[in-house]
Parts: C-alpha cells; structure tokens; sequence
C-alpha cells in the first residue's frame, strides 16, 4: 500500500511565492496556481538552506535593529494592528514565526550580498564596448514639456454640450491670443481636468503619450504656442507647448554612470549565481 505524505513548507516562504508569482496570498489561489506557489516556496526554502549552511554564512549576524526595521517595514503594509494580525492568521504565521522567517531571510540576503561584493568592478573600456554595442539603448527621442485646457461635452449639462462646450473654450482662445501669459490662471479657473490645479500642466511628453488628436497637435506647435482648439473623444481642449527637447544621443560621457551601473548590477547577479551553484545539495 503506497502512502505520500504532504510535504510542510515554510507558511512566509509560501506567502512570498503566492505574491511573487500571482499578487495574491495563498488562500486566494486556485488548486493549479497553489502548487506552482508550493513549488516555487520548496525550490527557494531548499536553496535558502544551502544558503545558510555555507561557509559564507559563518559569522553573520543579524542585530535586533534590523529584525525590527523589517518587521516595521510588513507591519506598516497595513491601515491597523487588526488587519495585520488577522493577515499573520489567514497566513498561517503569527508574529513571532513572521520574525523568525525575517532573521532567515535577512540573514540570506547578508550573505548574497556578501557574495556579490566579489564582483569585479566594471572599467572604462568594458563601458565604451557596451556603449558602441548597443547605440540604440541611448537614442532619446524628442520630448515636450505641455500644458492644457479642457471643456468636456456631457449632454446632461447645458453648459457641456458639444455646441457651448466648444464656444466656451473658443472663447478662452481668445483670451489667450491676447494675454497668453494668463494660461495657467485660466486653467485653474475654467478646466475640468485634473491638471488644472497645477496649471493645466501635463509634464514632459514623448509621441503616443495624449489622445492621437492632441498628441498630432503638440508635436506640430512651436515653443510658448497655443493651439487652436482641438476636439477629442472627451471634449475640446486647447493645449500650449512650452518648452521642446529635441531628439538626441546620449554621448558616452553621459551614458557612462548608467552603463556602469547596469554592468555592475549583471555582474554581481552573475557572481551569486555562479556561487549558488557551487554549493552543495543537501540531503533531505
């Protein structure tokens, strides 16, 4: 007669895989994304434990203070203490075991540090390979910082319909062709779109970012230009194009604090994977 018996796993390390793989804690998930869930927990427990009893391992010591901060740093995830201890019991923890799995983790995230800052450090001439290698990773198109005003059309309003929405920001334009420097005032005074409480500003822009019809607009306009009104799906807008960044390729100088950190990054996740590999498999 043939038993199988379910193997326990680590109720953090299982909540962590349920969020990691699906955004959602354990008991939320369907019978099939609950064993990829289990999987994955065995997988990375089991990986934890060669972790821990590496030669790496000797001597690190997590302090008190940041057991706390990482405890802090869960607890703080959640509106009252209610909801967090009710969260800790649907998850099969309590804040004691929560602590216990945080040294764990904290102390393997110790040691993977510890095994990365073996990574060699990354030089110039690495960089310039990269840099002419991958020309296209520091293309940066051109950018346009733009305000605007919105009437929306709603039919439910007298004021809103398609016809006195559209007379109400002609009349603005107006305004504007001869006070432009009153945009941000009128913005603030007469649009119904969130910006308005900044202005009317909407930040710094690349193609495809705005409805297709304001988005063709701005990137006509020149600098300090207001438009003409243009009408969308949501009304009528009147948009101005403050400042135009012109399309560029970062020089090497200005790519290299970037290109170094992304390499530095690979190589520190190269050297902890070439370690983890080395290490022993333990016997169940």
């Amino acid at each position: 007669m043939n038993q199988t018996s379910e193997v326990v796993i680590e109720p953090y390390t299982l909540l962590r895989a349920a969020l990691s793989l699906f955004q959602k804690p354990p008991s939320e998930l369907e019978h099939p994304q609950l064993r990829q869930a289990q999987t994955q927990a065995r997988n990375e427990y089991d990986i934890e434990n060669r972790v821990l009893n590496s030669a790496e391992a000797v001597n690190v010591m997590i302090s008190e203070q940041e057991l706390e901060m990482a405890f802090a740093e869960v607890r703080d995830r959640f509106e009252d203490e209610e909801t967090f201890l009710t969260a800790l019991e649907s998850n099969n923890l309590c804040e004691d075991s929560l602590k216990a799995a945080l040294a764990r983790q904290c102390k393997v995230d110790s040691i993977m540090e510890r095994v990365a800052a073996r990574a060699p450090k990354v030089n110039e001439v690495e960089v310039g390979i990269f840099y002419h290698s991958h020309p296209e990773k520091f293309r940066v198109p051109e950018q346009r910082s733009a305000r605007h005003i919105l009437i929306s059309i709603n039919p439910d309003y007298p004021e809103n319909t398609c016809e006195n929405a559209r007379k109400r920001l002609e009349e603005i334009a107006e305004t504007l062709k001869r006070k432009p420097h009153k945009f941000a005032a009128l913005a603030l005074k007469n649009s119904e779109c969130p910006t308005a409480f900044e202005g009317g500003e909407l930040g710094t822009l690349v193609k495809g970012k705005l409805y297709p019809e304001l988005d063709s607009t701005l990137f006509t306009l020149k600098e300090q230009e207001i438009s003409a009104v243009v009408e969308t799906e949501i009304g009528f807008h009147l948009i101005q194009c403050l400042k135009i960044m012109p399309a560029e390729t970062l020089s090497l100088k200005k790519a290299t604090p970037k290109i170094k950190q992304l390499m530095q990054e690979r190589y520190r996740r190269n050297c902890q994977r070439t370690w983890l590999a080395s290490l022993p498999i333990l016997k169940q």
